[in-house]
């Protein structure tokens, strides 16, 4: 079965759930805490798509793999950052408007840098980047669903809520349902790169939230902003990257998809894990 047709509507669905928690007015918080929402866009659409550069050339990864790298770091944030920014005791407002601004900016960012990781490493493999259907996939699969999510929940809100609370429950397992896919198809790949894949991969994910931490703690955020931006910086849509390295309208190449896949799982080990300590750190001193 082609795995096409599992991709797409899953990341189609996403988008949707994604727009029926999303309010015209979570795109203008912008407006009202410029700091904040500069420097989580900033983490998320500049430096971790420029340390996935600068990682994906330092350890030699070959160059389907190099490319895998540099789509993820570049895709917008995940639709879960803002339930682990609610666990976190974050700034939940703050992540909503973060991943709806990246899902909508990455529109025009992730052809631009996708473009220089293919100039850069395609020419030894002959990938190109099919702009075109690049632009057309991400609008259909991506800004059609968000804004038709939208308009439900401002016609319909407690359809939507209650669409959003089934759709929810179906993220993670939908995402696991794809890595799972590609891990079964591309094992060999998996198994052949995996230590250097999955190194690369982790001190990415460590390097940027780690810089988007002293970014934040630089600008004066408080830490519930700080939380927040961490947690954004971290997470990002696997989903859009596996359909757009898998999709026959633009790479058609599922070993590009490998990146996302180990991404997916050590984003949330490495997410979790800080969670989990920001969790006992708050927890009271039990006196004996």
């Amino acid at each position: 079965m082609n795995s096409l047709f599992i991709v797409l509507p899953i990341l189609t669905l996403l988008m949707f759930d994604l727009g029926l928690t999303l309010r015209p007015q979570d795109f203008l918080l912008l407006a009202k805490r410029p700091r904040a929402v500069a420097v989580g866009l900033c983490g998320q659409l500049l430096v971790l798509p420029a340390i996935a550069f600068a990682l994906a050339a330092a350890f030699s990864l070959p160059p389907y793999l190099y490319i895998g790298v540099i789509l993820i770091a570049c895709c917008p944030g995940g639709s879960s950052s803002n339930i682990f920014s609610m666990i976190a005791k974050g700034d939940v407002a703050l992540s909503v408007s973060l991943t709806a601004l990246s899902s909508v900016i990455t529109l025009a960012t992730v052809p631009v840098i996708m473009h220089c990781a293919t100039t850069s490493a395609g020419e030894l493999t002959g990938v190109e980047l099919p702009m075109g259907g690049l632009l057309a996939q991400n609008l259909v699969t991506m800004l059609a669903p968000i804004l038709a999510g939208i308009l439900v929940r401002m016609k319909w809100q407690r359809a939507a809520e209650r669409m959003d609370g089934i759709l929810s429950k179906f993220a993670f397992p939908s995402l696991m349902l794809l890595a799972g896919l590609f891990f079964i198809q591309h094992h060999d790949t998996i198994a052949e790169h995996f230590t250097a894949l999955g190194l690369c991969v982790t001190v990415l994910i460590l390097t940027a939230v780690t810089v988007a931490y002293c970014g934040a703690k630089a600008a004066g955020l408080d830490g519930r902003e700080r939380r927040t931006i961490v947690i954004e910086v971290g997470m990002q849509n696997a989903a859009q990257a596996i359909a757009v390295a898998s999709s026959p309208f633009v790479f058609n190449n599922g070993v590009i998809a490998v990146p996302a896949i180990i991404y997916a799982l050590m984003m949330n080990v490495i997410l979790l894990a800080y969670v989990g300590a920001l969790k006992w750190t708050k927890r009271p001193v039990k006196s004996f």
